[in-house]
């Protein structure tokens, strides 16, 4: 044999050997992460709550909240549900995130459904959104993007005429090669000239504390089953659209609508456990049509922009008639602003009306709240919202005046608070 050839023959082997080490310590660290996960045995709340509820003008329900504080013991509800887990300040979709807000208390947790190459089912908030949720962009499967990455075009002043760009999903790659990623805040650097750049770009609100190398641990559909299963929280997962066109090899709608469901059927998890999500109302429909005991609590997501947007009565009677029983549109759909207070809106109004249950989201997600410039979120009611603690006045309105069952935050630590206050359950 000659050198040549044994040189390359001992070449590949380190480099197989080295994936195989990579892959084996990937996975014995997830091992590690999921292994080490139990129910919490008490609540934590942090500083975050009690600083709004300082923050907030005198009124009843400041005296009301700060009498509550003083008691300290706070439980798990179900008002409060995790979005993405806690993403305010933990990557979204990680073990990390879940179980951070199962120790806030959250009594709900949120799994976005998306598919791999293979067909199996992750957890991320997006099927296109690897380049800015993981590191995928600075390891060897940025090959395989959709689109792999393209650095900003800066002009002589450094600023930006062409951003930067890239797009990396999940069914650009096998859920193995899925396993090897780490999660990251979501976010990216428009004006990056190279990968370790374009990762970049987190909000000044959040932070990349709990984003570290060794943190971010992904996880699929069915284990995030079996962590929220050890943490004690009921589930609410929402099947994504997906970025590919449908059928994906024989793979379709209908059959991504059932696989989903029938994860946990497998775990036997009790339906009534599980509020399956969709913006697709058909997704929805096939639930209450084809697995009764999930569909019964099906939540058809709305994805509306404007108040222009949303449903009128005659449309929420009819999604009710059809088997629908909860809608869960943005907090501005249910909330609008009246002399300067937070009043609900026509559309929640209408809602109560059809008789439909509520859900609404996500709170914590818009950052600094008194600079009145609080996005989509707050659009309806940003008038009314004058100080940091007014986020508590608004929760108040969503639970007493509009009823509604739960909402989505990104902090869950503010909406287990609230609702032990108030004794909601």
């Amino acid at each position: 044999m000659s050198f040549l050839p044994r040189f390359l023959g001992l070449a590949l082997l380190g480099l197989a050997s080295s994936m195989v080490f990579a892959q084996s310590s990937s996975d014995a660290h997830h091992s590690r992460r999921m292994g080490g996960v139990e129910r919490p045995s008490h609540v934590q709340l942090g500083p975050r709550p009690f600083f709004l509820v300082d923050d907030m003008v005198d009124s009843p329900l400041k005296r009301e909240l700060q009498q509550c504080a003083r008691r300290g013991e706070f439980n798990t509800r179900d008002f409060s549900i995790g979005h993405r887990g806690a993403a305010l300040q933990f990557p979204e979709h990680t073990v990390e995130s879940y179980t951070a807000a199962a120790r806030m208390g959250a009594g709900i947790v949120e799994c976005d459904v998306t598919f791999t190459k293979d067909k199996e089912l992750v957890c991320r908030h997006a099927q296109n959104d690897l380049h800015t949720t993981t590191n995928i962009l600075v390891t060897p499967l940025a090959s395989k993007c959709t689109q792999p990455f393209v650095p900003a075009v800066l002009d002589a002043d450094g600023k930006v005429v062409t951003p930067a760009k890239a797009e990396c999903r999940t069914s650009d790659i096998t859920l193995a090669e899925f396993k090897t990623l780490r999660g990251k805040m979501d976010a990216f650097n428009p004006a990056a000239r190279t990968p370790e750049q374009y990762l970049g770009g987190t909000a000044n609100w959040r932070t990349d504390l709990y984003a570290g190398p060794t943190s971010g641990t992904l996880v699929t559909h069915a284990e995030s089953i079996e962590l929220f299963k050890k943490l004690g929280v009921k589930m609410t997962p929402e099947l994504k659209s997906a970025s590919v066109t449908m059928p994906f090899e024989g793979f379709t709608q209908q059959a991504y609508a059932q696989k989903m469901i029938d994860e946990y059927k497998k775990a036997r998890v009790n339906p009534r456990n599980v509020f399956a999500q969709s913006f697709n109302i058909d997704d929805v429909l096939y639930w209450v049509n084809n697995e009764a005991a999930f569909g019964k609590q099906a939540v058809y997501l709305d994805d509306a922009n404007t108040v222009a947007d949303l449903p009128d009565y005659n449309t929420l009677v009819g999604y009710k008639t059809k088997g629908i029983n909860i809608w869960a549109p943005p907090i501005f759909a249910l909330l609008a602003a009246d002399n300067g207070k937070i009043v609900p809106s026509q559309a929640a109004k209408d809602a109560k009306a059809a008789g439909m249950g509520l859900i609404t989201w996500s709170f914590e997600r818009s950052g600094i709240l008194a600079d009145g410039n609080n996005g989509s979120y707050y659009q309806t009611f940003d008038s009314a919202v004058k100080t940091e603690g007014d986020m508590l006045n608004a929760l108040h309105v969503l639970a007493k005046e509009v009823g509604v069952m739960g909402v989505f935050s990104d902090w869950p630590a503010t909406t287990t608070f609230y609702a032990n206050c108030m004794g909601l359950r």
